[in-house]
């Protein structure tokens, strides 16, 4: 994308991929949820590029993060976030979090709310206030929380059905409209899912 920077980061034991665009005004950190990586917002980060620094970060685990060994908890992920921020000098900055980011993000806003401007939570669920219930398959819940969550299993049965899982299943299920997400979005996201430990992100957020 034209304005974007693509760039790597070591800190908290883990490499993260994040992407970066415009060069002035209030800056502006964007996490994404699942299935996704930064991608998700590649419409909006031109329009907010126009009068913010705009951050786009991929969690530990997903995207062009690393996905390694170590721990894949909201208590990691949201101090790898906090020292990211450190280390771009960007603070305080306005967060918007979404989807399975809910717990990092809140608990990073929690700890160390001096940090932010504002905090935008977008379709998220905590534990506790509800995340149980949209993984309660009984009462209509979403059967592939759970199933994220169950170490290996995921690479174990959608090796090689990244695609077919992404198109047929999952989007669907997640978007209002239909068409939401383009045949080219689903290749950017089979390209990161479909990688060695792809779904590792989603273990323990």
């Amino acid at each position: 994308m034209p304005g974007v920077q693509h760039q790597h980061v070591n800190l908290n034991g883990t490499t993260l991929h994040y992407v970066s665009a415009g060069t002035s005004g209030p800056p502006i950190l964007l996490i994404h949820g699942f299935p996704e990586t930064w991608w998700a917002f590649h419409k909006s980060i031109p329009l907010l590029a126009t009068d913010h620094r705009v951050v786009a970060v991929e969690l530990r685990g997903f995207g062009d993060s690393a996905c390694g060994g170590g721990a894949y908890d909201s208590k990691t992920s949201a101090e790898d976030l906090h020292q990211l921020i450190a280390h771009l000098n960007v603070g305080p900055v306005s967060l918007s979090g979404q989807s399975i980011s809910g717990a990092t993000v809140f608990r990073l806003a929690a700890t160390h709310p001096k940090t932010f401007l504002a905090f935008t939570a977008i379709e998220m669920g905590l534990s506790g206030f509800g995340l149980e219930g949209f993984a309660d398959v009984t009462h209509g819940g979403a059967w592939y929380i759970g199933f994220l969550t169950a170490q290996g299993v995921p690479e174990m049965l959608l090796a090689g059905q990244e695609s077919e899982f992404l198109t047929n299943i999952a989007y669907p299920a997640m978007c209002a409209v239909p068409g939401a997400v383009s045949s080219a979005d689903v290749d950017e996201f089979v390209r990161s899912y479909s990688r060695p430990n792809g779904w590792r992100g989603a273990i323990g957020l």
